[in-house]
């Protein structure tokens, strides 16, 4: 090749990368791609927020956030139901596509949303990278971040095989990793139990002890915790300079101050409602002490009106079911029984049951729970 037709060469090159590079003055974008604990939530889910929807502070300037994370999604049923196309569609050179997968992936139960980690899971993950490469942008590779469930002073780790499945894929195709999985976990140890609670959606005003989604100050370390990953996997990634004891150091706001002690009459709380999990007919229900603070335990009377019932579910808690008055007939795991008043129900995280209403008479429950031992 003469040297006039490399320069030729070089020119259309430089003039092909141009035509496809953003116009001057149009930001470069970060795409993210994942599930509930990236996604952007309305005011009215508040506190409950994604990480994706605290990326922006870490990124350099001329970068903005395009946050495409969907709720529910796992790597196949986003792109079956289309949000892929949607970000290729405006995907440009040099942009990025931030991948985060590995929770809905994992459900074996549901198969329009399970992959197995060996095969399909880094099958689909690799369809990202895929059209990030063939837009000219590039892919980076997020294992999932960590659930806060402890077991007295160990945290479990609730991915099994996911992370190592992206991060096998990140090595053999070359893709930038952020192994949030790894930082996340080893955030959550340091914090500890009771110290990383206001990190996740612990909300008793909203009967919410969930240890998979964030609150605020969640989601802005582990959007903080990803910045970290991502420029120390790529030195010059689009971030500005952060650490990942930068990230530790995010204070969650304090817990709501202990309540003080409360009468409360249940003529001044009646609320009537359907029959809860889909069940049949009218209920009213009393919510005891439901805007107190500083406990986890709900205590609640219920009464099933002539023909109500608690529809059949599947807990994910343990339970008891105090029978104060009527009579019931409960179905618990298949088997069916006449229950009265004395009779105590419990009921474990796990089970499936429903209740009855039998007879004239209305059958009036307690029922009781921790809050903290419910399951996500």
């Amino acid at each position: 090749m003469t040297a006039s037709a490399s320069a030729r060469g070089l020119l259309f090159a430089i003039a092909l990368s141009a035509s496809a590079a953003p116009a001057s003055g149009e930001p470069h974008r970060v795409f993210v791609a994942g599930d509930s604990t990236a996604s952007a939530y309305p005011p009215e889910r508040a506190p409950r927020e994604g990480w994706g929807m605290r990326l922006q502070p870490y990124l350099a300037d001329g970068w903005e956030v395009r946050n495409h994370a969907q709720s529910g999604r796992s790597a196949r049923s986003f792109i079956e139901q289309g949000w892929l196309d949607g970000i290729a569609r405006e995907l440009r050179r040099g942009d990025v596509l931030l991948i985060q997968f590995g929770h809905n992936d994992a459900k074996v139960e549901d198969p329009a949303r399970y992959n197995d980690p060996a095969v399909a899971y880094p099958h689909w993950l690799m369809r990202y990278v895929s059209v990030a490469r063939g837009r000219g942008a590039t892919p980076v590779l997020v294992t999932p971040v960590a659930r806060r469930k402890f077991d007295g002073t160990q945290l479990l780790d609730t991915h099994g095989p996911y992370p190592q499945a992206v991060r096998d894929l990140a090595a053999r195709e070359d893709v930038a990793l952020v192994d949030l999985t790894a930082s996340s976990m080893h955030w959550l140890r340091a914090l500890g139990d009771a110290a990383s609670k206001p990190y996740y959606l612990h909300v008793p005003a909203q009967k919410q002890a969930d240890d998979t989604h964030f609150s605020e100050a969640g989601a802005r370390a582990i959007a903080c915790l990803v910045a970290s990953g991502w420029r120390a996997a790529d030195p010059r990634a689009p971030v500005t300079p952060v650490e990942a004891a930068d990230c530790a150091a995010i204070a969650a706001p304090a817990p709501p101050g202990v309540s003080p002690s409360v009468v409360v009459s249940e003529r001044d709380i009646a609320l009537e409602q359907p029959g809860p999990h889909q069940g049949e007919g009218t209920t009213t229900s009393y919510p005891f002490f439901a805007d107190a603070t500083g406990f986890d335990i709900v205590f609640r009377k219920r009464a099933l009106h002539p023909g109500a019932t608690i529809g059949a579910h599947l807990n994910d808690k343990d339970e008891i079911y105090y029978v104060l008055s009527g009579r019931g007939e409960l179905t618990l795991n298949g088997d069916v029984r006449e229950v009265g008043p004395g009779d105590a129900i419990l009921t474990r995280s796990g089970d499936r049951h429903a209740l009855r209403q039998r007879g004239e008479d209305d059958l009036v429950i307690f029922i009781v729970f921790d809050e903290a031992s419910r399951s996500r």
